[in-house]
């Protein structure tokens, strides 16, 4: 039996994410090095990104959830061969799935996703490179959510920290149907729906020069 502490994450309230045991940290330039316990940056003002530097206290960053913000609730999508599951309110609207699949997932569109407009292979592919766990799919009244894979943290350029491998989550309540594998959490500092991005730091214009 492995003796090995499992990858944690912890969202101190109006702090930073407290990270223990992680392994793969990981930037657009390759690996991050890594120690037992990091504090990384999420009011977005930090200097010595992405680690924390103490300016959330400077600045009066607040962890609170924003009124206004997507209500955390799933829709469904059945269609004859797959049943697509949604979740707007942890959607990171990173656009993969409408770049890779716009027959399917329409936007400015009502309904938004039109799960018979292309194969169930197709729509599986697509859903695989969603980054924020909103989400999933059924066959066969089977759901598929979660990935394979070891606890990695990977810094978006300009964006949120997009974490896979199913590290532990703490001192927070999962999202209707969301993955415990897969999700993305705010660095901007601006999500109304901390500590999962919502896409704010497209519309604030946050930049991280360095990761």
């Amino acid at each position: 039996m492995s003796s090995e502490k499992k990858t944690s994450i912890t969202p101190t309230p109006d702090g930073p994410y407290l990270v223990n045991g992680l392994k793969n940290f990981v930037n657009k330039k390759g690996p991050i090095e890594t120690k037992e316990t990091m504090a990384l940056c999420r009011c977005g003002g930090s200097a010595n990104k992405p680690f924390c530097d103490g300016t959330h206290a400077k600045i009066g960053f607040s962890s609170s959830r924003l009124e206004g913000r997507v209500e955390d609730k799933r829709d469904n999508y059945q269609g004859k061969k797959i049943t697509i599951h949604d979740n707007r309110g942890i959607c990171a609207h990173a656009g993969i799935c409408t770049d890779s699949l716009a027959s399917v997932f329409r936007l400015k569109e009502e309904p938004w996703i039109q799960p018979d407009a292309a194969s169930a292979d197709e729509i599986i592919a697509a859903i695989q490179k969603c980054p924020s766990g909103a989400l999933s799919y059924s066959l066969d009244d089977v759901e598929h959510r979660d990935r394979d894979g070891v606890p990695t943290i990977f810094v978006a350029p300009n964006g949120p920290y997009v974490v896979s491998g199913g590290p532990d989550l703490l001192d927070m309540t999962q999202g209707d149907g969301a993955s415990q594998e897969h999700f993305t959490m705010c660095r901007c500092g601006g999500s109304k729906n901390k500590p999962y991005c919502d896409g704010t730091h497209w519309y604030n214009k946050f930049t991280d020069d360095k990761n």
